[in-house]
């Protein structure tokens, strides 16, 4: 994003944030990439008997066994690969188990997306399924027919065991450093800072306004944005189609949700200003903006990235747990976080048209909500400790310092907060 695209985009544009497609939703599922390699896999066993009947493959380095030969080893190859599938899932599982119990369950889904375990999963899987595929073509003697070897096919399931054994010892070195404290945070608040440069824009020296500003006059005709039909988290926002189907109606989109609400079937969550008369097609065609979810995810929600984190600071605190250095290891990530936003001005609430014309008034993410998270919680079960209250004045301290004038009196209500509850100087 360039300079000037990021100020007039907080001073009140459509936000150019990302939405997930429908193709992306369903390839950040956990079963899509393994099912991919699987019919990849399923492919080759096709093509490749094809090839050893019509192109010679007489060629050194490939199978050169007979029949039964070949049976064996195929044999062997997917008896072999199908219980490592199984010893991998396994893993799998366990790994699944202790992130919910010694981070938060809502890290699961972060664990589930990892590339390195969907791709283990689905390699071996895949030299199952081919092996048996490939055994099918292998003719001998007591076939019927003419002997037939397909030699370049027995070779190709001797490479896909070698990339499985080489993807198990990726897939131990990942599993070893994934569920790692640092390595968990360090995902977690790396995703989260992305989605603060998205929404925030770079840093600024110089004032930005807000742009166009909105507000109902008395009287004005409105109709209730309803959802209906489904329930869910809020889970992203198509602010641009929002927009255009404001401009095409004449009317001031006013949403009452923000990321990370839960929204109830029936449940009113914005009012449609400047109408009374809209179709219930219409209002249907603005709620299919609102992308909802079974549970909250870090599509366009920051704050849900920080709930992580406070989450693991909280698990750690507990006196089944008494890990305090864990916390402070939490409350690291999150001052880089917060030092982030600090440095930005906030998003403007207004969003308007080409024309300039307000057609979206919606809840974006402010500093100050972002700060009573990251804080309050960790200091209710921190106060009684050493680390964690050292740790929160050094941190807000250094954000009064580097903030930007506007975010600064929350930080000193918040700095005031903890020395109080902490009674310290």
């Amino acid at each position: 994003m360039d300079r000037h695209a990021d100020i007039q985009r907080r001073r009140g544009s459509v936000p150019q944030v990302d939405r997930p497609t429908p193709w992306q939703r369903i390839w950040r599922r956990f079963w899509a990439l393994p099912f991919a390699i699987v019919i990849g896999a399923l492919l080759l066993a096709w093509l490749l008997p094809w090839l050893d009947q019509h192109v010679s493959t007489k060629m050194p380095l490939l199978f050169e066994g007979g029949p039964d030969g070949a049976r064996s080893l195929l044999s062997t190859i997917a008896s072999a690969m199908i219980s490592v599938t199984g010893l991998v899932f396994s893993i799998t599982m366990v790994v699944l188990q202790l992130a919910q119990s010694q981070f938060t369950p809502r890290l699961l889904d972060s664990f589930l997306q990892n590339r390195v375990t969907q791709t283990t999963l689905g390699v071996f899987t895949a030299s199952f399924v081919y092996a048996l595929a490939v055994l099918r073509t292998v003719r001998g003697a007591n076939s019927g027919g003419q002997d037939f070897v397909p030699q370049l096919s027995v070779s190709a399931a001797f490479l896909l065991v070698l990339a499985a054994v080489a993807m198990f010892i990726a897939f131990i070195h990942n599993i070893t450093t994934s569920v790692q404290i640092a390595t968990v945070v360090d995902r977690v608040g790396g995703r989260a800072a992305e989605l603060v440069t998205e929404q925030f824009g770079e840093p600024e020296d110089e004032a930005i306004g807000f742009g166009a500003t909105w507000s109902p006059y008395e009287g004005e005709a409105r109709t209730a944005l309803v959802t209906t039909g489904r329930h869910g988290t809020l889970d992203h926002l198509d602010l641009p189609r929002l927009v255009a189907l404001a401009r095409k109606h004449d009317v001031v989109v006013h949403l009452d949700v923000c990321l990370g609400d839960f929204i109830a079937s029936g449940q009113q969550v914005g009012t449609l200003w400047g109408s009374d008369d809209l179709d219930r097609d219409v209002i249907a065609s603005f709620d299919r903006t609102l992308g909802m979810a079974r549970t909250r995810t870090m599509t366009q929600d920051i704050s849900f990235g920080l709930r992580q984190l406070v989450d693991i600071a909280e698990r750690a605190l507990s006196p089944s747990m008494n890990d305090p250095t864990t916390a402070v290891q939490v409350l690291d990530e999150l001052h880089a976080l917060l030092r982030e936003v600090a440095l930005r001005r906030s998003i403007s609430p207004y969003i308007a048209d080409a024309d300039h014309v307000v057609r979206v008034v919606h809840r974006p993410p402010r500093f100050a909500d972002l700060l009573d998270l990251a804080v309050d919680e960790i200091l209710h079960y921190g106060k009684d400790g050493i680390q964690v209250p050292r740790k929160l004045e050094g941190m807000l301290g250094d954000l009064q310092a580097t903030a930007r004038p506007e975010h600064r009196a929350p930080i000193q209500a918040k700095l005031a907060q903890v020395r109080a509850v902490c009674d310290r100087p």
